[in-house]
């Protein structure tokens, strides 16, 4: 047996068993990635795929052992290339993050920039996707770090920390009858046009779970995933927008007034991700530590060790 065979094995299950796009993925033939699996199989006596004719169909019962055997040897493979890289070119390197656009466009600037500052021959990959696809990026080793709001905790191969605390605000230009309003409720908010984010981003869920509780059916006439996109909208007057208090901090909020919504959605948390079992480069650490005070080494290796409950949050 070999790691390539191993990989056929993994890719298979990560492409819902189609030999054809494994085959893709990985550079290399169907013909070539199904002979190794089948290899694989006649060297272990066992099946690990059930099929029909010669499609895969469904993982077998031993198939799982073997898989979960795949999953720590391989991770444990990249384990041992990432210490060579570690102790060997130490400033050196490829930093991949997968995380959402608004943290991307908000909050990971100037942590990025301080860590170019003290890494300067360490590049960075960031790669922006939903909620679930950073998810995905991190379990499949395919990233370093992930950071988004949602999805995160909900996948028990991945070790999550909080990271920062956040909430929605309201915006509208100042004109807006909101504006002359001391206090806000949910029924003036649900009476608007809204405008805010896409439901698999940045909160929405928690918004959605707010109205909801109320029996009140938002108007919500524009979705969007990007915080720039719903601002522009209510600058023309097309609704109020609701957007994470990250995106009108400073500069951004322009002309448009902004009221804090944590008192009626809650407040949201910013987690980060690693794939559970996976070693960290030290730059790894140390970006961890520019996004948060939160997420010092030791309380990142703490939480990587299985005792995410020793540390303060």
């Amino acid at each position: 047996m070999n790691l390539h065979q191993f990989r056929f094995v993994q890719e298979a299950v990560r492409r819902n068993l189609n030999l054809t796009e494994a085959a893709k993925a990985l550079h290399t033939s169907q013909p070539g990635v199904s002979k190794a699996i089948i290899e694989l199989e006649d060297e272990l006596g066992v099946e690990i795929f059930a099929r029909h004719g010669k499609r895969l169909k469904r993982v077998t019962e031993p198939g799982r052992h073997v898989l979960a055997s795949i999953e720590i040897i391989l991770r444990e493979v990249g384990n041992l290339k990432r210490i060579g890289q570690d102790f060997s070119v130490q400033d050196s390197g490829t930093l991949r993050i997968a995380t959402t656009h608004t943290q991307a466009r908000y909050v990971l600037p100037e942590p990025v920039a301080r860590f170019r500052a003290q890494f300067p021959k360490v590049s960075i990959s960031l790669h922006q996707a939903t909620p679930h696809e950073v998810a995905s990026l991190v379990l499949n080793e395919a990233v370093d770090i992930g950071m988004a709001t949602e999805s995160l905790a909900d996948y028990e191969e991945l070790v999550t920390m909080p990271c920062y605390e956040w909430q929605h605000v309201l915006i509208f230009p100042p004109q807006h009858p909101l504006a002359h309003k001391s206090r806000i409720t949910l029924e003036d908010i649900a009476s608007e046009p809204l405008i805010t984010y896409h439901p698999s981003f940045t909160g929405r869920g928690r918004i959605d779970r707010a109205f909801a509780r109320r029996n009140l059916k938002p108007n919500i006439v524009l979705e969007a995933i990007d915080s720039d996109v719903i601002r522009t909208y209510v600058s023309l007057g097309l609704g109020v927008g609701i957007v994470a208090e990250m995106a009108v901090q400073g500069d951004l909020l322009g002309h448009l007034q902004a009221r804090p919504m944590g008192d009626l959605f809650g407040m949201n948390m910013a987690r980060v991700a690693f794939k559970r079992g996976a070693y960290l480069r030290q730059f790894v650490y140390r970006f961890a530590e520019l996004i948060s005070p939160r997420l010092s080494r030791e309380q990142v290796q703490l939480a990587l060790s299985g005792r995410e409950s020793d540390y303060e949050l």
